[in-house]
């Protein structure tokens, strides 16, 4: 299994991480992917992916929760580092309305630069898209071309936004323990949804899938989500695995 988005480079593994990643490996999960949140972010995830190379891919890009009024200069940090090294993503950029809405308008500007950015570098683009479908697509449709490539993260959306995403082409669909949530309307949504357009993912350390909802999550827990969409797609999880890990190594390239 690839876990394709996962923050374990974050202060929350500080204590266990060497050991988080033993017992991913143990069960099966053969790359983690890391996408960046900010400035403060990089250095740790750089210093994971060192310790573990070819098993911890990192992203670079600006976590739209962090656009603030110093946007710029969060942008900057990105392109810097964007023009230093590969990454094997953009990521993760977007949108979030659920928490604040203060800076829609720069948040919309650093989603643009980062999609410029990705199409300059062919990098596929990781979205973070929180109470902000419209907008997004809004964004997306004004730069989307053959060149772009990407993944709707975590995606939440209904029948008809899942839809919206399919016709980009060349855009996945994140799926991650939200899936296994008893109130969630998920499932029904990718009854609608080939497996061809998944990829699996964790969002470590936030959203682990049952049994362990309201812990802290981990590259681990992706065999409950492969376990979910099983029965989703009525297969068995080897296939679920063998497809999403197709779409997840011909997206980023792995």
């Amino acid at each position: 299994m690839i876990d394709t988005h996962s923050h374990i480079y974050s202060e929350e593994f500080d204590k266990d991480r060497d050991e988080v990643i033993a017992q991913a490996k143990a069960t099966g999960i053969e790359q983690v992917l890391l996408p960046n949140v900010d400035a403060s972010t990089v250095d740790a995830m750089h210093r994971l992916e060192e310790a573990y190379p070819d098993y911890c891919k990192a992203m670079m890009g600006l976590h739209p929760t962090s656009v603030k009024a110093n946007y710029l200069d969060e942008l900057s940090v990105v392109e810097r580092n964007l023009k230093l090294r590969p990454y094997i993503a953009i990521g993760e950029i977007g949108l979030d309305l659920y928490w604040d809405k203060t800076f829609i308008k720069e948040q919309k500007k650093a989603f643009e630069q980062q999609i410029i950015w990705a199409k300059q570098y062919n990098y596929p683009i990781v979205i973070h898209c929180r109470d902000a479908f419209d907008e997004v697509f809004d964004v997306l449709d004004a730069q989307i071309d053959d060149r772009l490539t990407g993944v709707f993260h975590s995606f939440t959306g209904d029948k008809d936004q899942a839809r919206k995403v399919m016709a980009y082409k060349n855009f996945k669909i994140g799926i991650n323990g939200v899936v296994t949530f008893k109130n969630t309307t998920l499932r029904e949504v990718l009854k609608k949804v080939p497996l061809s357009f998944i990829v699996m993912e964790t969002d470590a350390p936030y959203l682990a899938p049952v049994p362990y909802r309201g812990k802290r999550n981990e590259p681990s827990y992706i065999k409950n989500v492969a376990e979910t969409l099983a029965g989703v797609y009525e297969i068995t999880m080897d296939e679920v695995i063998k497809v999403s890990n197709e779409n997840a190594r011909s997206l980023f390239k792995l």
